[in-house]
């Protein structure tokens, strides 16, 4: 049998992805669907161990949009897989993957004062008192002081590991085991990556402001959500990769 890891960034889904039900649908009528049957090879699994599959979608902003449960019969078993769903139409567009008000950051990182003061003015949570910003509303990272800017990114590259699987993987029983994406370009491609080499090929790399005014970590975006119409929401501190960058770990 092919490899099918080795073979993922040319399959083509023929009928088209709309949306995660779409996943859900293909999952628990796995038989007669040929990319589950692969994504079942790729997670491991013998097809003929495999008695049923059953595909639920999970809610309540987990980092798992879908989880499958794959029950083997001959080991008279019941395996679990929580898989994030990325569905995207442009493979150099970005994707928000976490977003959050600064202070459940706070709680969840334990983020010092005087960094937590900074990342509101950043936000727009506290309004500067500064005058002669891009954006009267907020302070990009790059008009705040040099040692102000330092100590971001020395909280964010002393936390890195866990800010990363944090805002990728999750926390708890229903914390992201595999990152399945979707790509609608000419076509349907696909690949789908166990979330700890996801984890790494976004997450490692330096932390730095970048020439924006914005904070990266690897390949993750740090910037303010921004948008809403100005509601509080637009306030959040948001993250976001590029999923289909995926693509080149089917190329390693």
């Amino acid at each position: 049998m092919d490899d099918p890891k080795k073979i993922l960034g040319s399959e083509t889904a023929k009928e088209g992805f709309r949306n995660e039900d779409d996943v859900i649908n293909r999952l628990n009528n796995w038989k007669e669907s040929p990319n589950a049957k692969k994504w079942l090879n790729v997670m491991g699994y013998n097809l003929k161990e495999i008695e049923k599959v059953k595909a639920v979608k999970i809610t309540g902003g987990h980092k798992t949009d879908v989880q499958v449960q794959v029950t083997i019969f001959m080991k008279e078993a019941i395996a679990a897989e929580n898989l994030s769903i990325k569905l995207v139409s442009n493979p150099q567009g970005f994707n928000q993957i976490d977003k959050r008000k600064i202070q459940k950051y706070v709680e969840m990182w334990n983020i010092p004062d005087e960094v937590t003061n900074l990342l509101k003015l950043f936000t727009g949570e506290t309004k500067p008192d500064v005058k002669g910003l891009r954006d009267p509303r907020r302070m990009f990272l790059t008009e705040m002081p040099e040692k102000d800017q330092n100590k971001v990114v020395d909280f964010f590259k002393r936390n890195q590991i866990l800010i990363v699987s944090d805002i990728l993987k999750g926390r708890g029983k229903f914390a992201a085991d595999w990152m399945l994406v979707i790509l609608k370009a000419e076509g349907y491609s696909w690949t789908l990556q166990e979330i700890n080499k996801v984890m790494n090929f976004f997450g490692e790399g330096d932390v730095y402001v970048t020439d924006r005014g914005s904070l990266r970590i690897g390949k993750i975006t740090v910037q303010r959500k921004g948008g809403d119409a100005g509601r509080d929401s637009a306030k959040m501190l948001q993250f976001k990769i590029n999923p289909a960058a995926l693509f080149e770990l089917d190329n390693d």
